[in-house]
């Protein structure tokens, strides 16, 4: 049984992209010793781990859902960019029909509407690529429960700017060298501050807000306010 299904990247612009992430040598973010970065990441990695662990019988209990509803592949990686242009897999449980692809194309070709809508935004208020079962996923946030691996293996933080692709990396602007700056996280000031409800030039607003202030207090804080957004849904779709 197929577990994972990965996007494809054209290698040209992806290319191109790295080649001028590598020249990125500005650090906007608040400066931290190395030491106290190699700490900080461990101890992340360790709640990561104890996470999967005490949440393994609900991931599991979510991979039977989607294969009964629609089969496999169970998890979806995702191309983000992560800390100095860093590609990785960004993994999520699919929510998505397994022809979503065509289906988004087939959409964006018809319906104008549904275009300027993902030239805005980079999402849609009805996707029908989304599957019942996406729905309740994505409604509860269990649809990121596998980005606990991510932090595992240090792509991601628990707090952080939202993960963003390249395509979406030029319409950051000058808030792409904060974004750059830091690991992406599972959750943010973002997700706490209306998530969806917001644009998206308030999202990179906040996003930059987040880097320049970011402190173990703010951290804990968006941690503590995460915990009412996932049970009262708030922004979620």
């Amino acid at each position: 049984m197929q577990v994972l299904r990965t996007e494809a990247l054209s290698p040209k612009p992806v290319q191109s992209f790295l080649a001028v992430a590598r020249r990125f040598d500005r650090q906007v973010a608040p400066r931290r010793t190395p030491w106290q970065a190699m700490l900080g990441l461990r101890v992340e990695q360790l709640i990561a781990l104890l996470l999967i662990l005490l949440l393994s019988p609900v991931m599991l209990v979510v991979t039977l859902l989607i294969w009964r509803s629609d089969g496999a592949p169970i998890l979806f990686g995702h191309y983000r960019v992560g800390q100095h242009g860093r590609l990785f897999r960004c993994l999520k449980f699919r929510s998505m029909y397994r022809n979503s692809e065509q289906m988004l194309r087939d959409l964006l070709a018809k319906d104008p509407a549904a275009r300027a809508e993902w030239e805005r935004d980079h999402k849609l208020l009805n996707d029908p690529r989304v599957t019942p079962i996406g729905n309740f996923l994505r409604r509860t946030s269990l649809d990121e429960l596998p980005q606990l691996f991510n932090v595992l293996r240090g792509e991601m933080s628990l707090v952080g700017p939202r993960p963003i692709t390249v395509a979406e990396l030029p319409r950051y602007g000058q808030v792409r060298w904060h974004y750059l700056s830091v690991r992406p996280g599972m959750t943010g000031l973002w997700q706490v501050s209306g998530r969806n409800d917001v644009s998206y030039d308030e999202r990179v607003e906040l996003d930059r807000r987040y880097v320049e202030s970011d402190s173990l207090r703010m951290r804990l804080t968006i941690l503590w306010r995460t915990v009412h957004v996932v049970l009262y849904g708030s922004g979620a779709r």
